[in-house]
């Protein structure tokens, strides 16, 4: 059996510990089926990577490898894989339901699976697959927005809640591709200028009342609402601007109910968005996801889209990790920070 190295938790401790991130040798897993087995070069941290951790009750019989966002190499196939060959580089955001990116070596379903862009670091990569697949998931599969008829969605506004982090720097570029008017909010000036930098075309501070800033640009109601900060604090405000016949999604969750009965009467919709579901429960559209991330690579090597690497560790060990998901849990972070041993 051939080993490898990773870094796991087996209970939640504050990140300033040692231990809340440790090495760790673990068999190196084989591909079967649809499965490559890639060599990690680089990976992201979001914060789904600090809610996991955080959210560990008690202490694991085993430790826990986390990690989803990656750029590597393939270096063995399954015998059912169609669409890589061993040397390839790929980018993904992987499974919530497997052993992660914090590691040697992964196995990942080609069918989320893209080939990498050619023009950018594989820092630069890695910080881009699991806030591509949710922002557009959200806008053109949630919403039913289309980026390639832009014309069709001129004078539509969206709103994004949390502006400046990983989805929402995502979400403003592909959204100003698809045509549309872009309000995003954010409280801190490089916040704002960081917003204003992929696109916005307003920002709003949402600190303060966004219902009146919103109107004071003009606007009663605005069409759309992607929400990625926190629902429960917004969704007065929600209720308030979206538009008869509206779209919101979030991916924050709520950890308290929310009352959808406040939407009836303008008859808008409200839909949740998790980037993992097609491949939780392997779903028939699960294929997707490999032609969202190879739409992503040609717009990331078109210069069409801009990647929102901020910060970069390197290389991956324990130290670094633990430094990473600090950074992301003081919930400063502007774009992305990925770890790389390149």
């Amino acid at each position: 059996m051939t080993m490898m190295h990773a870094i796991g938790f087996d209970r939640h401790l504050p990140i300033e510990d040692n231990h809340s991130f440790f090495d760790v040798t673990v068999p190196r897993p084989e591909p079967t089926g649809h499965d490559l087995l890639v060599q990690i070069i680089a990976t992201s941290v979001n914060p789904v990577d600090t809610a996991v951790r955080r959210n560990t009750v008690g202490i694991l019989e085993h430790p826990k490898v986390i990690g989803w966002d990656a750029y590597g190499i393939v270096t063995a196939v399954g015998n059912d894989v169609h669409d890589f060959q061993s040397g390839d580089r790929v980018f993904y955001a992987g499974s919530f339901k497997r052993s992660g990116t914090d590691s040697d070596y992964q196995l990942v379903d080609e069918r989320i699976v893209g080939h990498v862009p050619t023009s950018l670091s594989p820092a630069e990569i890695a910080a881009m697959p699991l806030t591509s697949l949710t922002a557009w998931e959200a806008l053109f599969e949630q919403m039913h927005l289309d980026i390639d008829h832009p014309a069709d969605n001129a004078g539509r506004t969206l709103l994004v809640i949390n502006g400046a982090g990983g989805v929402g720097s995502v979400a403003t570029q592909l959204a100003k591709l698809a045509g549309l008017t872009v309000i995003a909010t954010a409280s801190r000036p490089e916040t704002i200028a960081w917003t204003k930098q992929h696109g916005a075309d307003h920002v709003v501070n949402h600190r303060q009342d966004v219902v009146e800033q919103v109107h004071a640009l003009g606007l009663d109601t605005v069409d759309y609402i992607l929400e990625l900060s926190n629902l429960n604090q917004h969704w007065s405000e929600i209720v308030d601007l979206i538009a008869p016949s509206g779209t919101i999604v979030s991916i924050t969750g709520s950890n308290t109910p929310i009352d959808l009965r406040a939407l009836k009467q303008k008859r808008a919709t409200f839909a949740w968005e998790w980037m993992y579901t097609k491949s939780f429960y392997e779903t028939p559209d699960m294929q997707s996801q490999h032609a969202i991330l190879e739409r992503v690579r040609g717009l990331l090597d078109a210069g069409r889209l801009q990647s929102t690497l901020t910060k970069t560790l390197t290389p991956i060990t324990a130290a670094n990790l633990r430094q990473a998901h600090a950074l992301v849990e003081s919930n400063r972070m502007i774009g992305k920070v990925v770890l790389t041993n390149q």
